[in-house]
């Protein structure tokens, strides 16, 4: 006698496959093995995993509805054909205990596309103060003969007469557990449910091209070496014609003959003679902001700085700039003529410095080995 499905999972025979498959997950959770060991449950647990593995299948339902039992044929061996019978609807025995449901069906052919990265040269000035540039991007691109759709012109996909659309093929074995059924993607259509007979022969059936085009990219003030700008939805056009992906541009800050930058602040170095330090002085120098002259003041020494107050690089976040710090190297003359070191000694006599004994003290670095010292983070 044919075993009653309907009345194993105690469903009416119009029941809807939501009421089937409630009724499969809360008998499933109450009989798994796991959850009761008893051998008389676990030979029914058999027996609801088989009925659900009917009457879930709307081809298998159909032929049991006519009077034939599609577990029979199979070679299950019955109603309840064994505990692996029930193997095919693996992921329906995981949803009733963990509330998860496998991702199961055809692939869409339109995914997003990747993002896109390139580097963009900017002059100290221009990240200082802002810019806009015009940049040439080679990406993806939607193919313009199919408009994405990957088939030729006056075609179009077709339903995959191998899996019939479903994306996916399924195969019954036989095991020491019993029958066991397995899916796996569909070779013909790779799992999309459609194959494209005549692909687009701009694009190949992939639905996009390369194309160099012409963006204008905004440069904020203040941008460093490594910042990176995002431009939503400008990166690779994805397979089948799907969201592009972003393009970042990523900012690299050529060198500047004169200044050294540090986080906002612009750093260089002016050598005067020794004289001039001890004179005093005025040097040109071109910034940022156009030319100024930096006072030396008399009696300058070696290593000092003297600051510029707001001439060095706008705030990326904030508001202000950073300083110009000018640094002082006195350079002290190494030939002297004799009337030259005659004056010097002359000097010396006036200042009762002919035989200075020095003073000593713990050691300092130089002005060169505090910058490097500086840049490598010390």
């Amino acid at each position: 006698m044919a075993t009653d499905y309907y009345a194993v999972l105690g469903v009416r025979r119009d029941a809807s496959q939501d009421e089937i498959k409630k009724a499969f997950r809360r008998l499933a959770r109450e009989l798994h093995p796991d959850v009761n060991p008893d051998p008389k449950t676990q030979e029914r647990f058999k027996e609801i995993n088989a009925a659900y593995e009917v009457l879930s299948d709307p081809q298998k339902k159909q032929v049991y509805d006519l009077g034939g039992d599609p577990l029979s044929q199979a070679g299950g061996g019955g109603g309840a054909g064994g505990f692996g019978a029930g193997f095919g609807n693996f992921s329906d025995i995981m949803d009733a205990f963990f509330g998860t449901a496998s991702q199961r069906g055809p692939r869409s052919r339109t995914r997003r596309g990747q993002d896109a990265m390139i580097r963009l040269d900017v002059e100290l000035d221009e990240a200082a103060f802002g810019t806009t540039k015009d940049i040439q991007v080679d990406t993806a691109v939607v193919c313009t003969t199919c408009s994405g759709e990957g088939a030729a012109p006056g075609t179009s996909a077709q339903t995959c007469d191998m899996c019939r659309g479903r994306g996916e093929v399924s195969q019954v074995t036989r095991s020491f557990l019993g029958q066991v059924m397995t899916s796996r993607p569909c070779p013909q259509c790779q799992g999309f449910g459609t194959v494209v007979p005549t692909p687009c022969p701009e694009c190949a059936g992939d639905g996009r091209i390369r194309s160099r085009r012409t963006l204008t990219v905004k440069i904020p003030a203040g941008v460093d070496n490594g910042t990176r700008i995002q431009l939503a939805g400008e990166g690779e056009v994805g397979p089948g014609g799907g969201p592009a992906g972003d393009l970042y541009v990523e900012i690299h800050e050529l060198s500047h003959p004169t200044f050294q930058r540090r986080g906002d602040d612009l750093h260089c170095t002016v050598t005067i003679p020794m004289t001039a330090a001890a004179l005093g002085t005025k040097c040109p120098l071109e910034t940022l902001d156009g030319m100024e002259e930096i006072d030396i003041r008399p009696g300058t020494q070696s290593g000092q700085s003297i600051p510029l107050h707001g001439r060095g690089v706008t705030h990326l976040r904030g508001n202000g700039r950073g300083d110009l710090i000018v640094h002082v190297e006195v350079i002290t003359p190494s030939k002297l003529d004799a009337e030259q070191e005659e004056l010097l000694r002359r000097l010396a006599k006036l200042r009762g410095e002919e035989r200075p004994t020095g003073q000593f003290q713990p050691g300092q670095q130089g002005l060169f080995s505090r910058l490097k010292d500086a840049f490598n983070g010390r």
